[in-house]
């Protein structure tokens, strides 16, 4: 049974609610295991991310989907610290043929979102996965992909509540991605 595991930070909780969205989608295909792992900034220390128990769900998992807001053009330190910490699985070739794929929120509906989404890749292919983009069509009329992303979902909230913003399809956007990510992971298992 493929694993799939999204693992984001959320700054006001906006980015948790994307998360789960894509968490949602994943666990729609059937015969898939998901984990949906926020990153705590408790488990930062001195600027290193820890947390051996996170590290052990990534490293069983088939697929891993990264999430972040965006921050000042990329995404946020606490994500930083995480990626960071993973030189060691890098070092080892241990994420080697994993499916990766991404996701990030911030207020303006560009907002820098693609240089985070640039970093998730590019932290993908140092780790020698095989990246998934969102693979639909922008601004559909339902609103899927209303934001025109390819390389992964991109979602806009502002200073609005969590039940708010992200939108509904902006949600559904993230299923999506969560689904054919998992898909994916079938495909790759058998």
């Amino acid at each position: 049974m493929p694993t799939v595991s999204v693992i984001y930070f959320s700054g006001s909780g906006h980015t948790t609610k994307l998360a789960e969205a894509v968490h949602q989608g994943a666990a729609s295909v059937a015969g898939v295991k998901t984990n949906l792992i926020a990153i705590n900034g408790d488990d930062i220390v001195k600027g290193r991310y820890h947390n051996d128990d996170v590290f052990t769900k990534l490293d069983a998992s088939d697929a891993i989907i990264f999430g972040s807001p965006t921050y000042m053009g990329g995404p946020a330190a606490q994500f930083k610290a995480f990626a960071d910490a993973t030189g060691g699985k890098w070092y080892a070739g241990e994420w080697r043929d994993k499916i990766a794929a991404g996701f990030s929120v911030s207020s303006s509906p560009s907002g820098d979102k693609f240089s985070t989404l640039q970093y998730f890749f590019t932290l993908a292919m140092q780790h020698g996965m095989i990246w998934v983009g969102l693979g639909e069509m922008p601004m559909q009329a339902n609103g899927i992909n209303r934001l025109g992303g390819f390389s992964g979902v991109m979602a806009q909230a502002g200073q609005e509540p969590t039940d708010v913003a992200p939108n509904a399809t902006d949600k559904l956007t993230g299923e999506l991605l969560g689904k054919r990510v998992a898909q994916y992971a079938v495909k790759l298992k058998r």
